[in-house]
């Protein structure tokens, strides 16, 4: 299993590329980046662990070498947001960076599993789905926006309130996007069941819609959520490659085209939109079938799925409006 972790130096790509390089099931692990991979690579290789290592700049055609015979692609790449940048500036930079990477793994690891982890998720990911198209190699089984953050945040926040030792054992489905209000926590239907009483649950919703806030907020403008994101994306990442080498009965939530997976068309008619996170049963061949729990949401839950289909019809146009014309 070859896994490359591109954007490997930044604040997500360096304990992301930790995690997998301490993971056992991957056996080679190779490191792209536009700056300082060397040094991290350098850093991991003195790891005893299972997975050969190494890194590589966009020189000498690094991007092609690093991707080459890859089976699993992980892209935190992109750049945070800067004092005086308006997300708009943000988004340009971000979008035309993973359009590069996304052409990239196109061109070298075409049947490679690519999981978009770089924000904003509901723009990145139907921008990666249009290059690939205009490439000839979608496989819309293989390609995965990362949302699992907002399932880890769920899971611990109602931890919180339960008192569960390991709030990891209870199964939250959180469905829609991967940001603010597009993003809705299916508390209904937690397994086991969780009792939120009324007065903490408008609180605990906003609590996992914002929660990159609090760590916003914590870091004082010197950074946002990037361990917590690490553990995510290995997390899922973990989940696909369990998957891939035959294990059975892995469902995740993630973010994908629906129309390009089995069960899919039935999501999609009840959200109105081709791309959406819900929980998806994961097999050799990636996404094997998506799970409509929209149907069974609450009252309550409905009205937040409502905000939920208004933020992302205009953050997935927006993204293959970026790759059909290109800004100037």
């Amino acid at each position: 299993m070859k896994a490359v972790v591109a954007g490997a130096s930044g604040g997500i790509g360096q304990p992301l590329s930790l995690l997998l390089k301490a993971c056992p099931l991957v056996d080679e692990l190779a490191l792209y980046d536009v700056v300082n991979t060397p040094g991290v690579t350098a850093d991991l290789s003195h790891i005893s662990s299972v997975a050969k290592i190494q890194g590589f700049l966009p020189a000498d055609d690094g991007m092609k070498k690093a991707m080459t015979g890859a089976d699993i692609v992980v892209i935190p790449a992109g750049i945070p947001r800067k004092p005086g940048m308006t997300r708009d500036d943000l988004f340009k930079i971000n979008a035309g960076i993973v359009q590069g990477l996304i052409q990239g793994c196109a061109e070298n690891c075409p049947d490679a599993y690519i999981l978009v982890i770089s924000n904003p998720v509901n723009s990145t990911v139907p921008i990666a789905a249009e290059v690939l198209k205009k490439a000839g190699k979608f496989n819309p089984k293989k390609l995965f926006g990362v949302t699992t953050l907002d399932v880890v945040r769920a899971e611990t926040f109602v931890g919180e309130i339960t008192g569960e030792r390991d709030p990891s054992k209870t199964v939250i489905p959180v469905i829609g996007g991967h940001s603010g209000e597009t993003i809705v926590p299916l508390f209904s239907q937690s397994k086991p069941a969780v009792k939120i009483s009324d007065d903490k649950l408008d609180a605990l919703v906003n609590r996992v819609q914002f929660g990159g806030d609090e760590v916003v907020k914590a870091k004082d403008g010197a950074g946002s959520a990037t361990l917590s994101m690490a553990y995510a994306g290995f997390r899922f990442a973990e989940k696909v490659m369990k998957a891939a080498k035959g294990e059975s009965g892995i469902v995740e939530p993630t973010f994908v085209y629906l129309p390009g997976v089995a069960g899919g068309d039935e999501v999609a008619k009840a959200t109105g939109l081709e791309y959406f996170s819900v929980p998806v049963e994961l097999g050799k061949d990636g996404a094997q079938k998506a799970v409509n729990i929209v149907k069974d949401a609450n009252d309550y839950e409905k009205k937040l799925l409502q905000k939920c289909y208004d933020g992302l019809k205009g953050n997935i146009s927006k993204g293959i409006e970026f790759v059909q014309n290109p800004p100037q």
